[in-house]
């Protein structure tokens, strides 16, 4: 591609006058490019990103083809809530891992992602591949967004570094949190005892704060409350309320031991309770602003069919 620069951009940086021209490549893939020797200026090799642009002067970039994604794409539904060129907002299942890791190598949202898409993955960081921007764990449920481009993968990327978007979750706890409004401030690091968990840690670890509101009660035994998170640490919301003493119900990894708030709830509730096989943990709305369009988005998804059915039997019991 060949780009012109104008008297209104010399003195500009290369890599900025070069992201500027180039919709939907991030400039830290264009410095890339730079350093990789992609970039010409008047038919001689650019020096550095940091090289001021030159009026009149003819800039030339070489853009690779994306190379094929390393996971290979996956024929896996997930429903899907929005899609366009740049992004796509998904309603993940419990049980879909999000990335491919060991002991996960296929089977995961990144290859459903691949397979989804196709050829509209245009490539974010020279790879044919969808950018996840934010997880959930394995078995949380709940919205999610993807970049399908790097302007979108770089634009929110920072939004989610900086908090800057509406996310929030519904979770069912183990007792009556007190107050029933208010925040959870404690750091959070791995557990010093068991490097796999996350705990709340006096040294070392990273400033954490959650901020929850009681949806319903059920009676001293279970509480459905709303959280929002003010920051975004590893297992967050789950460690903050196992810290507290309301651990989240079917939690696998931060509840240890039979909650004595089960002895509140009447059977068949509280076997149901006891057995649920996973961390009743669901991401009911994210909203952002698109990074193209500039347009506010806000999704809203209902509990999963188990989270659901669990909720019902409380409020019937």
């Amino acid at each position: 591609m060949e780009f012109c620069a104008t008297p209104a951009e010399h003195g500009e940086r290369l890599d900025r006058f070069l992201a500027a021209q180039l919709a939907g490549m991030s400039r830290s893939r264009v410095k890339i490019l730079i350093e990789d020797g992609a970039v010409t200026c008047d038919n001689l090799r650019a020096a550095t990103p940091s090289t001021a642009v030159r009026a009149g002067s003819i800039y030339r970039i070489a853009i690779p083809p994306a190379l094929p994604a390393t996971p290979q794409g996956q024929s896996i539904p997930f429903p899907i809530l929005f899609e366009d060129a740049d992004l796509i907002v998904l309603d993940k299942p419990a049980g879909l891992v999000v990335h491919p890791a060991p002991g996960n190598l296929d089977g995961t949202l990144v290859n459903a992602l691949i397979a989804h898409c196709g050829d509209e993955l245009i490539g974010i960081g020279g790879e044919r591949r969808p950018g996840i921007v934010h997880r959930l764990d394995k078995d949380t449920s709940g919205v999610m967004v993807v970049a399908k481009t790097e302007l979108a993968h770089h634009a929110l990327s920072e939004a989610f570094a900086a908090r800057n978007l509406e996310r929030h979750y519904l979770a069912l706890c183990w007792g009556s949190p007190q107050p029933e409004s208010g925040s959870i401030e404690a750091a959070i690091g791995r557990d010093p005892r068991e490097r796999k968990r996350m705990a709340v840690v006096a040294r070392g670890g990273r400033a954490a704060l959650t901020h929850y509101t009681t949806v319903r009660k059920f009676g001293l035994g279970a509480t459905l409350i709303e959280c929002r998170l003010a920051t975004g640490r590893t297992h967050q919301i789950r460690v903050h309320l196992a810290h507290t003493g309301h651990p989240v119900v079917g939690d696998p990894v931060y509840l240890r031991r039979r909650p004595a708030a089960a002895a509140q709830v009447a059977e068949p509730a509280r076997a149901a309770l006891l057995d649920f096989p996973r961390q009743a943990l669901h991401a009911a709305s994210l909203g952002f602003v698109h990074p193209r369009s500039g347009a506010t988005l806000r999704f809203k998804t209902p509990l999963p069919a188990d989270f659901a059915a669990l909720v019902d039997l409380l409020t019937n019991s």
